[in-house]
């Protein structure tokens, strides 16, 4: 099948694509933060995963809604780079023969490396949508919208793909995609939404380009 003018699908990086080696800026602010690990992660996504440079002003308000020390902010830290998942290479290029393919994800400055994703990920991927950079993190309707409005598409007509329930699914259906979970085995967290949208379940990417073309066929007709 030929890429197909219109046809586009969004896909996220950590745990979909593949895993960082090692923990970045986010994960290491919250596991000092005594919110939690989920809740920190909340807190940084309208402030931290959205801002373009790391300012003194970004600082001072990441640490005070972290209710972290100052001194505990890490500087300098080494980007880890991203190791892809056994089958995501051919499942990437299986993809791209159906529609256009991008990155939608949430990540610092600190640790977005388009150039790097680029040439990891090219010819498959033509663009990457990071949250540093469009000024909006997942689950925010807007982040999806971005991707839409940069190739000129109706998001009806698009499908995302994600591991992160409440960030890439529940803002993926909220936002009008078409959506599918990897679960890497686990069990799905609301049947509700999984119903009522039509959300598909893969184990993991390899397994979800069956899925994908089955929604893009159905959202172009």
């Amino acid at each position: 099948m030929s890429r197909s003018v219109g046809r586009l699908v969004s896909l996220d990086i950590g745990g979909t694509l593949g895993n960082a080696q090692g923990p970045g800026l986010a994960a290491r602010l919250a596991a000092v933060s005594p919110l939690g690990p989920k809740q920190a992660r909340r807190v940084m996504r309208d402030v931290l995963h959205t801002a373009p440079e790391i300012t003194d002003a970004v600082i001072q308000q990441v640490c005070a809604e972290l209710d972290i020390k100052q001194s505990n902010f890490p500087t300098d830290l080494p980007v880890s780079p991203l190791v892809l998942f056994p089958g995501v290479v051919e499942a990437l290029q299986q993809l791209s023969d159906s529609a256009t393919v991008v990155t939608l994800s949430n990540v610092t400055c600190t640790e977005a490396d388009p150039d790097r994703l680029l040439t990891l990920l090219s010819p498959w991927v033509s663009a990457h949508f990071p949250s540093c950079r469009t000024g909006f993190a997942k689950p925010d309707c807007r982040a999806f919208w971005t991707v839409a409005d940069a190739h000129q598409v109706s998001a009806r007509t698009m499908v995302h793909v994600g591991d992160d329930w409440e960030c890439d699914i529940s803002g993926a259906t909220a936002a009008g995609f078409a959506a599918v979970w990897l679960s890497h085995g686990r069990t799905v967290p609301d049947e509700h939404v999984l119903v009522e949208h039509d959300v598909l379940v893969a184990h993991d990417l390899a397994d979800a380009v069956q899925h994908v073309r089955q929604l893009l066929d159905l959202r172009n007709p």
